[in-house]
């Protein structure tokens, strides 16, 4: 969006750009990347990245008040309510679609936030292989960054391991997943397996012993102090995975993030957020009526990912279809009006959607931005699955020069 560097950009893509970027990126991860990844980066405007991240900022802190927290807990279901939740999460994404503001500026509108890990050391990959692009390109030789605060590179992978290791030894610390070789998040798991030294592994190949759990490693059993949860309950639930642990007893394992923030902060937080930058959200069960210009907003489940179960379209069959039992659980938010400020290199304009994804360590009294995610759309949603045979759409990573 920053328009020196776009129309530098668009002026240096050729036929080859994408495939040469894509196959740089699939080197480097020693894999194969399942989802659309986007043919550019996002050049983040100083004032439109100031606005995010004062935005982003002020959100998270509003939500960590401990009297909002302590409400935000009923929605964590009881058979789920995991033993030894810390006081704060260990990861926290606020995704901000990219709009046109009152002032004829472009500013951002929260879409949803999650206490959930995003992928984090694909974000640093990905704005590495971009910079080896960038630098055969006229006007886009330089260092670019992708963290926020003046971290550099280093300064990101020192907070991420931080975070995910939480002191513990690598081999002590697992990415929990289930089949994470199937996952569509892999190459992120690769990519912290690079940058971090930790393993992705099924929940399903634990060994438990009393309240411990292990792992084999070559041969060996290995206890598993800490894990990296990624994790997806509804994926277990749909699946019918049996675990060798049930999450509501307790464990000799610490977590990032605890399961419990997955309930705790998430769509169901944003009708209890006051702030400029979050729109209007009831969930079903606290609506006195159904509004009748239903066009105005989206049906959401409150947790979900990738998209689904979202109405774009809302109709109020949409809504009465909704069982009363889990009127609780849907949120019917004021739809946001993305705004196409991307410019591909024939003019088509390109919605945006900017992950701005926060740390804290075991040790460390609050969270902090650290770095973001991009995903790009042309479609009615953001989803990578809602983009399907589309070109220049698809997850990247926002950037500004170093310097």
């Amino acid at each position: 969006m920053e328009p020196t560097f776009r129309r530098a950009f668009n002026a240096a893509f050729g036929p080859s750009t994408y495939a040469e970027y894509l196959g740089r990126l699939e080197r480097r991860l020693g894999c194969s990347i399942p989802f659309r990844v986007a043919e550019t980066p996002l050049f983040l405007p100083a004032a439109l990245r100031d606005d995010l991240e004062r935005s982003a900022t002020e959100i998270v802190r509003q939500i960590s008040s401990p009297a909002l927290i302590a409400r935000m807990k009923r929605a964590i279901p009881a058979y789920l309510d995991v033993p030894g939740m810390d006081a704060l999460p260990n990861c926290a994404q606020v995704d901000f679609a990219i709009v046109r503001g009152p002032d004829g500026g472009l500013c951002g509108k929260v879409v949803e936030l999650q206490a959930f890990p995003s992928l984090y050391a694909l974000m640093l990959v990905q704005t590495e292989i971009m910079t080896e692009l960038l630098a055969a390109m006229p006007g886009l030789d330089r260092r670019w960054s992708c963290g926020f605060g003046g971290r550099s590179r280093d300064d990101v992978v020192a907070q991420l391991r931080h975070a995910i290791l939480g002191g513990e030894p690598e081999e002590s610390v697992v990415l929990l997943d289930l089949h994470p070789e199937h996952q569509k998040t892999y190459p992120d798991f690769a990519a912290t397996k690079q940058l971090v030294g930790v393993d992705a592994v099924c929940p399903t190949a634990l060994v438990r012993e009393g309240g411990r759990l292990f792992r084999r490693v070559g041969g060996r059993l290995v206890q598993v102090r800490r894990l990296y949860n990624r994790v997806v309950f509804d994926e277990i639930q749909a699946k019918r995975v049996e675990l060798p642990f049930r999450y509501d007893e307790p464990l000799d394992v610490t977590w990032c993030s605890h399961p419990n923030w997955y309930w705790t902060w998430s769509k169901y937080t944003l009708p209890y957020i006051d702030h400029p930058a979050v729109p209007r959200a009831w969930t079903l069960d606290a609506l006195d009526r159904v509004p009748e210009d239903l066009e105005r907003y989206v049906l959401k489940p409150l947790f979900s990912f990738a998209g689904s179960g979202v109405k774009v379209d809302v109709t109020p069959e949409h809504v009465a279809a909704i069982p009363e039992a889990e009127r609780p659980r849907w949120l019917l938010q004021e739809k946001i009006a993305y705004e196409p400020a991307l410019e591909m290199p024939d003019g088509t304009g390109v919605k945006a959607e900017v992950r701005m994804m926060f740390l804290r360590a075991p040790d460390e009294p609050e969270l902090s931005l650290v770095l973001n995610l991009v995903r790009l759309s042309r479609g009615s949603m953001l989803g990578v699955d809602q983009n399907r045979n589309l070109t220049w759409v698809g997850g990247t990573v926002g950037i500004w020069p170093a310097d």
